[in-house]
């Protein structure tokens, strides 16, 4: 697997035993790349990836257990406390709710999740399929308690910038391709009316520009009517919105979408967009916190773990820096935020994005979820932001990780 979990790579033995072959036709959303009608053994995407999981060895049940602890045992130690898992089903398909929620009965987990149900799952031939089955399972919007939730419906519009799969509106550095959309616009229409009709938050991956617009278009001609049926703000998200224009950013508010962005991006490859992949003007325009909050935004920061570390003081250091590790030169630096806009990013504006308004922040009243730090970020100096390290993390005020 790639690390950017857009690409996987198999071998001949790998394809024969998934039954794909030259002749297999390309999945809707997915790339089993050719060359001269021959496959490569490169595979783009879930509805193509998954093809070739659903043929590798299974993990045991123990195993799948003792990994999802570990995984929310290391973002505890960061410090975190709720978490999004953004495309559920994609390994499991509907059984991995069930499957969270007997294993936070077993013993309490360790960070609280919401669930994003992916709209594209094994055995399903289209989205609306997808939803059935969630359905079937009882599954819906919101349902579960205050560990695990099932929040949101997860649509993927297009690939990696950094493989050269996200979708642009001008090719790549050297290329004559801006990559492509997973969706034809309206593809992309029945994938997010099949989860707007069960009434679920819309979570959309949008990289590149030319994807952004794909579904900025179908939101500003769906989203309307469906809040003239009566349905409420369901705070929709643009995951990542990695690359967007000023007038992008100021139709999504209009439209009642929020971006959520990877934002260390900038810091581990902004000198690789600037240079190799996009070009100066181009990544000028990656993860563009200030510009959001300028068009009235209300953003977050994530990992897209495990693309980036989950040390959330990291994001929003570089959030307020725009430092490039390979050259230490700033990057955009009007894009630059306050250290309380980026602390607000990673807290209360993350917490209100995932309908989680009962926590973020200390107040009377709300859920007594909180680290303890060897520093105080809002009083100690930018530049160790990422040397603060977590002592103790809570949960409804009972500790959930103890360095």
């Amino acid at each position: 697997m790639n690390a950017s979990m857009h690409f996987a790579y198999a071998n001949s033995a790998a394809l024969e035993a998934a039954g794909i072959t030259d002749a297999t036709p390309q999945p809707a959303g997915g790339t089993l790349e050719k060359i001269d009608g021959r496959l490569t053994g490169v595979v783009g995407e879930s509805p193509a990836v998954t093809m070739l999981l659903a043929h590798l060895p299974r993990p045991t049940e123990a195993d799948i257990a003792r990994g999802i602890r570990q995984v929310l045992t290391e973002m505890a130690s960061q410090g975190v406390t709720s978490m999004r898992e953004a495309m559920t089903g994609t390994l499991a398909g509907v059984s991995e709710i069930a499957m969270l929620h007997q294993l936070n009965g077993a013993a309490r987990l360790p960070v609280r999740v919401s669930t994003a149900q992916f709209s594209a799952l094994a055995g399903c031939a289209t989205p609306a399929d997808a939803a059935a089955a969630w359905k079937a399972a009882g599954v819906t919007p919101f349902s579960g308690d205050e560990m695990v939730r099932a929040d949101a419906w997860k649509i993927v519009a297009d690939g990696s910038n950094q493989g050269r799969s996200g979708y642009f509106l001008q090719p790549y550095l050297g290329q004559t391709s801006g990559g492509h959309a997973n969706w034809t616009p309206e593809g992309l229409r029945d994938v997010m009316r099949a989860g707007l009709d069960d009434g679920w938050q819309l979570m959309i991956h949008t990289n590149g520009d030319a994807a952004v617009e794909l579904a900025l278009e179908a939101s500003e001609e769906l989203l309307p009517g469906y809040r003239a049926e009566g349905r409420g703000d369901l705070r929709h998200r643009f995951e990542h919105a990695s690359v967007t224009t000023d007038d992008q950013l100021v139709r999504m508010a209009a439209a009642g979408v929020s971006p959520s962005f990877l934002v260390d991006h900038v810091y581990y490859w902004g000198a690789a967009f600037r240079d190799n992949i996009l070009g100066p003007a181009r990544a000028a325009r990656l993860d563009r916190l200030a510009s959001a909050y300028r068009a009235g935004l209300r953003p977050s920061l994530h990992s897209d773990y495990n693309v980036t570390t989950v040390q959330r003081l990291h994001a929003a250091q570089t959030a307020v820096l725009r430092r490039l590790e390979a050259d230490g030169s700033v990057l955009a630096p009007d894009e630059r935020v306050t250290p309380a806009q980026a602390l607000a990013a990673i807290t209360t504006d993350a917490a209100w994005q995932i309908h989680a308004d009962d926590r973020g922040s200390l107040r009377a009243g709300a859920r007594a979820d909180f680290a303890v730090v060897d520093a105080d970020p809002w009083a100690s100096d930018l530049a160790g932001w990422h040397d603060i390290t977590v002592q103790t993390t809570y949960i409804d005020g009972v500790p959930a990780f103890s360095a």
